[in-house]
């Protein structure tokens, strides 16, 4: 980082990466992936590439493994035909001198038998968690089941996974990845003790819980090296219906000291809740920012930020970079609408989450 450098609009190096500004883009998941393959397409790509001008694109939410599906339409990052289509994305956003990390993911308990491989029931931490709530299947809507615990073998071999991912990644041409450890999927599972009751290596005290979600971030730095890997993290989300932490401070204060001890690229956090109220009471984001910091990791923050609040958060250093989510998608040209301060395209909400390229693809820039 470079501490001279404080407009949200100047350079800035997290890790390895050279980004052109801090208006980064959040990972969104947008189900336009390739049926029977969940592999990514043309479309996808151009739909990155015309995003290009950001500092990093995230990728949306991408599963590690058959398992980790929770949604129809959801790309993969494990398959030889995956592999192809995440390299014309990442052709596509380098020819527009773009950078791109892809984002690493499995939805554990947050998904329906429906999705999953011969129909089994969705993973998660401990046997019987159930998060609630509907979900869209290839069947139509219905309700989440109790999900299987993971063995401790299991565990293992999902860090492998993740692993593996890792080298797909880099095989595909991303610039690095971000592991995802937030908004109630998998690994959030694992390092909340509201929905992991296990007594192994993995459940139990703080420094159990988060093995898990650390054990992949070594597994991605031993594909990458620490200068090109991030963690996305929300300590005090209630998304998919996830439950506090008993000691939300003292959970996720040890799990970013230990990444600070990493010295990873960067830390992506979700302020609040997710997609939601800007609440941080549960835990301390400031210092959590001066601890990164510290160490030479760069805070990204992320939620309910506009112009003003973005820009006032740079120049205080309250964050080294905003990611934007719902505004990229209506908004490909983002970073220059927010430098000339001009009007926003609107986005269209019907279309977020539909097939082909209306209200993907076809908004207009400047």
């Amino acid at each position: 980082m470079n501490p001279q450098a404080n407009t949200l609009f100047s350079p800035i190096r997290v890790g390895a990466i050279e980004a052109k500004n801090r208006i980064f883009m959040a990972p969104l998941t947008r189900c336009r992936a390739t049926p029977g393959t969940d592999a990514p397409n043309a479309m996808i790509a151009e739909y990155y590439a015309q995003r290009a001008s950001a500092g990093i694109i995230v990728s949306e939410a991408t599963q590690v493994l058959p398992t980790g599906k929770g949604y129809v339409g959801t790309p993969g990052i494990y398959s030889a035909e995956q592999e192809a289509g995440w390299k014309l994305a990442t052709a596509a956003v380098h020819a527009k001198g773009g950078k791109i990390v892809a984002q690493l993911w499995h939805v554990g308990a947050i998904s329906h038998p429906d999705l999953q491989p011969d129909h089994a029931l969705p993973v998660t931490a401990s046997t019987g968690f159930n998060p609630g709530g509907t979900l869209y299947t290839q069947n139509g809507k219905t309700e989440r089941v109790a999900a299987r615990g993971l063995e401790t073998l299991e565990v293992k071999e999902y860090i492998a996974a993740y692993r593996h991912s890792s080298e797909v990644a880099k095989r595909a041409g991303f610039d690095g990845v971000e592991i995802h450890s937030a908004n109630g999927y998998l690994l959030e599972q694992f390092i909340r003790d509201s929905s992991n009751k296990r007594s192994d290596e993995f459940g139990g005290a703080i420094v159990n819980r988060i093995r898990f979600t650390l054990d992949v971030v070594d597994g991605a730095i031993s594909v990458w090296g620490k200068e090109r890997v991030g963690i996305r993290l929300s300590p005090v989300t209630a998304a998919n219906h996830a439950t506090p932490d008993s000691n939300t401070q003292a959970t996720y204060g040890a799990l970013v000291e230990a990444l600070a001890k990493r010295g990873i690229a960067f830390v992506h956090f979700i302020e609040g809740n997710t997609g939601g109220a800007r609440d941080l009471t549960g835990f301390d984001f400031s210092w959590a920012k001066k601890t990164l910091t510290a160490a030479g990791v760069t805070y990204v923050a992320n939620n309910k930020y506009d112009r003003a609040m973005a820009m006032d958060a740079v120049a205080h250093s309250a964050a080294d970079a905003v990611a934007f989510g719902v505004p990229f998608i209506a908004n490909p040209d983002l970073p220059e609408r927010l430098s000339q301060h001009t009007a926003m395209n609107a986005a269209n909400p019907k279309t977020f989450y539909s097939a082909g390229p209306e209200g993907y693809t076809d908004y207009p820039t400047l």
